[in-house]
């Protein structure tokens, strides 16, 4: 009889166990969904600030069509990503035009004194490095939720449910090198 009250006893603690581990795995797939989508809202803010720094350089140089081209191009693709993959490519196309864009700045002293293309720079500038905090962000969840997918016994519990490892924000191999500018 007392075995019975025993095993009873051990049942309900697995079963509390196994619940206790679905429930951190979803919270950490939750956290790390979130960091994503902080990192869409800052990116969106860029995308929203380009057109602006776009049309207040245009003003300024006419005969460089190619680099503002790039910048509008980058941006759009961007924006019509269908996949983690496809975004991570486009917004390193974006960050190489726009690093373009502001190196091009240089070269027209007027355009590098205007106030508004300045405040539009000051703005982008602290975008990026909300971006850069957040993608650390991001990758710091994504590390949570991948040691616990993969760590034992939760990985039991995970392989049950179908979890599955979220992707890294990774540069590519492209934004490692770096930005060559030519006029």
């Amino acid at each position: 009889m007392h075995w019975w009250i025993i095993l009873i006893i051990v049942l309900v603690l697995i079963v509390l166990y196994v619940i206790s581990i679905y429930n951190s795995l979803v919270s950490l797939r939750n956290k790390v969904d979130d960091q994503k989508s902080q990192i869409d809202v800052e990116l969106k803010r860029r995308f929203d600030l380009i057109p602006n720094l776009v049309e207040t350089v245009k003003g300024y140089t006419k005969h460089e069509k190619e680099t503002l081209e790039d910048v509008v191009k980058a941006r759009n693709s961007y924006v019509s990503a269908n996949s983690t993959e496809e975004g991570l490519k486009a917004d390193g196309e974006l960050n190489k035009a726009i690093s373009k864009l502001f190196a091009l700045s240089e070269a027209y002293p007027d355009l590098k004194a205007n106030e508004n293309f300045m405040n539009l720079q000051n703005e982008l500038s602290e975008i990026e490095e909300k971006i850069v905090y957040a993608r650390g962000f991001y990758n710091d969840s994504v590390l949570k939720l991948n040691n616990k997918i993969m760590m034992f016994p939760s990985n039991i519990v995970a392989n049950m449910f179908g979890f599955k490892k979220a992707t890294f924000f990774e540069a590519s191999s492209e934004e490692r090198e770096n930005v060559k500018v030519k006029f």
